[in-house]
């Protein structure tokens, strides 16, 4: 779109799509662009359905350099500060303030990023009048140990099996399978309280205390069930957005939105 078409084509019903991704470690076997790539494919696909749906969707370019540190340790890794990223989060929602849209949606790849991404959306709420979502992009599967799926014991949740088919069905050129190494480690798996992604008790971490940077088993990933993989993120993606574009308190009528001038 060019800057005059922004101005007349998108309303205040528009919703705007901000994949958010990585550039970092993912094993051996996988690109550094893993998160970046999945964000964007699943943010695209979604768009493209929902808008063939009725929704009134627009898809900005993935947010490709996030906050990373937990693979700072590894050459390639490209890694923003938190106080980096936060500063652009708000710049990106003042410059979204600026159009007639609304709502934004940040569809996120990568996990580093969530909790920041937590505390922006009040932020952008509470500064620019924005109705903010942020939500996952891929489906994150642990495998189960059955039907050829190794065993994560729930653990899959950096290179393993899920993100490994993931990228095998995006784009297989970019996978070394022959470099997969399993990686799951016992001593989180055999916690009670303390382990990732809602469990009781958080822990502060980096990838290298695990090793190789692997939290999974991707020994056993395969295209076809990054496809179905795919397929599940992107129906849970529209049905989402379906739901975001429905989700009228967040724009009280009559609210007055803060301009970017008054920020």
């Amino acid at each position: 779109m060019s800057g005059p078409a922004v101005a007349t084509e998108l309303t205040a019903s528009s919703i705007i799509v901000l994949p958010t991704g990585a550039i970092e470690h993912h094993g051996a076997h996988l690109p550094l662009n893993t998160d970046a790539l999945i964000a964007g494919s699943v943010a695209e696909a979604a768009v493209v359905q929902g808008r063939s749906h009725g929704l009134d969707l627009w898809l900005l370019p993935t947010l490709t350099y996030t906050k990373s540190d937990e693979h700072a340790w590894a050459p390639g890794t490209m890694w923003l500060s938190a106080e980096t990223l936060w500063a652009t989060l708000v710049d990106l929602g003042r410059s979204i303030a600026a159009t007639p849209a609304r709502t934004v949606v940040f569809v996120n790849g990568h996990g580093g990023n969530t909790a920041l991404l937590g505390v922006a959306l009040r932020e952008l709420r509470r500064r620019y009048g924005l109705a903010t979502f942020s939500m996952p992009a891929g489906v994150q599967r642990a495998g189960r140990g059955a039907e050829g799926e190794p065993d994560e014991r729930g653990l899959g949740i950096h290179a393993g099996f899920g993100e490994t088919s993931l990228v095998m069905h995006l784009r297989p050129d970019l996978v070394d399978l022959g470099l997969a190494e399993r990686n799951v480690p016992d001593f989180v798996a055999e916690s009670e309280y303390i382990g990732f992604n809602g469990y009781p008790v958080s822990f502060g971490w980096t990838s290298d205390d695990f090793g190789s940077g692997v939290i999974g088993d991707p020994t056993g990933a395969n295209a076809q069930a990054g496809a179905d993989l795919l397929a599940e993120s992107v129906r849970r993606g529209v049905g989402a957005l379906t739901e975001i574009a429905g989700f009228s308190p967040l724009l009280r009528s009559g609210e007055a939105a803060v301009t970017p001038a008054q920020s």
